[in-house]
């Protein structure tokens, strides 16, 4: 039933348009009609509010909103408790258009935008983030990588997989290396016309149901970082097994196991992009994912308090709701404008992201401040609902509990403040 809307919501757009001059040279996004009322001087740039969508993101929104509530939301407690994503789940997916975004469609995939990308991950997270991080890594982190370095052949051999049928995953962190990235110990040595690839990876999100893995190996270590490779390696390979899945605090329906690799032999045509700039895919890679975790949380934050707001507006004590104390009233406004303000900075370091401009500054604050304020969103909640808000019978307990890894994967909050205050430095110095 959503299939064929979303495919035609999810179309290649132009993006940023101002009145008669583009705001961007490259994108456009937002086309005014007289009908706005806005000035008509040919020489004024009309800047457009970040929630200033298109027509086709805004049914974007509505049409996976809708699908989120139709099809994931009956399944999450069910998969929360058990650990485990449900297949209609994937399947949905897959069959929406939702994990190959941007794709293009020569390859089977949707060929819309990393925004539409960031909105996806938001109304999915409203319902399940765990859902939502399976969505979040494919497009922002594996798909990105093979689509922005991946040679043709790579490309014309998994990106129609990814979009339609096959899950990725990313493999960089390790035992020992965490924020640490690059102190990896995965090793590819040369043989013959082959890399053999010998190590252990941690923490591997989507894991359990990965047909491919984008790893991160140093083929020459006498260079440190910078003989860090990115090797694509089929699941079937011989070596590569999948170690036992986490028993995770939260988003427990995603699966994040560690995945061995015990001589693993991938030809030279698995290199993506340049030998010994895997260091510098991995970097650009997770200044896009940190927009979408950002995205992750912000959704995670909003049906939080989308399901608690109602229940304080009928919930009575003392003769009245307990939403018309002053008290109550002054702690949900500040809670709203928390997340009125990260949602701001996540569109805008998305806008700047896809407007080919820098982003790197603005993507770490939007994934720090989102990780922050869902924390102390979804800690309010609880409070607010009382005694029932502690228990499993509302989801506000599993929002809390989901919330938690945003502020440690794809870079922790003090690795996004050290990202942050080296962006103001290189800004003062400049």
């Amino acid at each position: 039933m959503f299939t064929s809307l979303l495919r035609r919501v999810l179309q290649p757009k132009k993006i940023i348009q101002t009145s008669r001059r583009n705001l961007f040279a490259s994108q456009q996004l937002f086309s005014p009609t007289k009908s706005d009322n806005l000035p008509e001087h040919s020489d004024e740039v009309l800047h457009a509010p970040l929630y200033m969508f298109t027509e086709e993101e805004t049914m974007m929104k509505e049409t996976v909103a809708k699908l989120a509530k139709d099809k994931i939301e009956p399944l999450v407690r069910e998969m929360d408790e058990k650990s485990q994503m449900d297949p209609s789940v994937i399947k949905a997916l897959f069959e929406n258009g939702l994990m190959g975004i941007e794709i293009d469609a020569e390859y089977g995939g949707t060929h819309s935008t990393f925004f539409s990308s960031i909105l996806v991950i938001e109304e999915l997270a409203r319902v399940d983030p765990a859902v939502s991080v399976c969505c979040d890594v494919q497009n922002t982190v594996v798909n990105a990588l093979l689509l922005n370095y991946g040679n043709q052949e790579q490309k014309q051999k998994y990106l129609p997989r990814l979009a339609t049928d096959m899950i990725g995953s990313f493999c960089l962190s390790e035992a020992e290396s965490g924020s640490d990235a690059f102190a990896l110990k995965t090793s590819a040595v040369k043989v013959g016309e082959d890399y053999v690839i010998n190590g252990n990876k941690m923490w591997i999100t989507n894991a359990e149901h990965a047909g491919v893995f984008l790893v991160m190996a140093n083929a020459k270590p006498t260079e440190g970082y910078k003989g860090i490779t990115c090797f694509i390696v089929d699941r079937e390979t011989d070596g590569v097994t999948i170690g036992k899945k986490e028993d995770k605090l939260g988003i427990r329906a995603s699966s994040t196991c560690p995945v061995h690799f015990d001589h693993v032999k991938v030809p030279e045509s698995n290199i993506v992009g340049t030998f010994g700039h895997g260091y510098k895919y991995a970097i650009s890679m997770l200044n896009e994912g940190r927009i979408g975790i950002g995205a992750q949380m912000l959704g995670l934050a909003e049906g939080c308090i989308d399901h608690v707001i109602p229940y304080t507006m009928e919930r009575k004590q003392f003769g009245r709701s307990i939403w018309n104390y002053q008290a109550m009233q002054h702690q949900i406004a500040e809670v709203q404008t928390k997340i009125e303000a990260a949602k701001l900075l996540i569109y805008n370091a998305a806008r700047l992201k896809e407007a080919g401009m820098p982003f790197v500054k603005e993507a770490s604050m939007a994934k720090y401040f989102a990780s922050e304020v869902a924390s102390v969103t979804t800690s309010k909640c609880i409070e607010w609902m009382g005694g029932v808000g502690f228990t499993k019978d509302y989801p506000v307990e599993k929002y809390y509990r989901d919330c938690k890894i945003g502020t440690i994967y794809e870079g922790t909050t003090n690795i996004q403040l050290n990202t942050i205050a080296k962006c103001i430095a290189q800004e003062r110095q400049g």
